[in-house]
């Protein structure tokens, strides 16, 4: 069975992909391999910093591997947080987070936003880039405990509930990261 290194020690994202990729391939963390390296985060897209997640270690391990970069985007604060999204307020702490961009959105009647995830996968010494996006709204006030991030204040276009309001089930069905991974599965087939 093919192994893949998922470039993250988030323990939240490395559940979702593994549901979404099911038992097709095996997944592996960078704890998994030992990496406690604190893999930089420099580009200013989604693309360039999933890419040097691959790169980094694909140089010092050279082993088949893929990253992702994951943000949302809000129409009306001119994509904010975007690349920015874990670290909006200057600190990983999402509540805070949130709420930089619940009032900075303030009483804006725009709250059309997207989720993006961009994956990059190196595999046979090639590059490949893997897009999800979903559409939504961002809502006035937190509603759900379950996922992680923005979740909570994100609606996906056509649902009434929040990410966090949804089972895992639902979200990895439909989320911009099930996209994302649904088009690498393909690949690999």
């Amino acid at each position: 069975m093919l192994e893949l290194v998922f470039a993250t020690n988030n323990a939240h994202k490395l559940e979702e992909v593994q549901a979404i990729i099911g038992n097709k391939f095996v997944i592996r963390s960078l704890a998994d391999i030992d990496c406690h390296d604190d893999i930089p985060e420099t580009g200013v897209t989604f693309e360039e910093n999933a890419q040097q997640k691959t790169d980094y270690l694909v140089n010092k391990y050279g082993l088949y591997c893929f990253g992702d970069d994951s943000g949302l985007e809000v129409d009306a604060l001119g994509g904010e947080p975007g690349v920015y999204s874990a670290r909006y307020s200057g600190s990983r702490d999402m509540e805070t987070n949130i709420d930089l961009l619940l009032e900075k959105l303030g009483d804006n009647t725009n709250r059309t936003a997207r989720f993006r995830t961009v994956i990059s996968l190196y595999f046979n010494e090639q590059q490949h880039f893997f897009e999800g996006t979903i559409e939504g709204d961002i809502i006035r006030e937190r509603r759900g405990v379950k996922g992680f991030g923005y979740d909570p204040i994100f609606i996906p276009k056509g649902y009434t509930q929040t990410f966090a309001e949804m089972s895992a089930e639902e979200k990895n069905a439909i989320s911009h990261r099930a996209i994302a991974v649904g088009k690498l599965a393909d690949f690999l087939k």
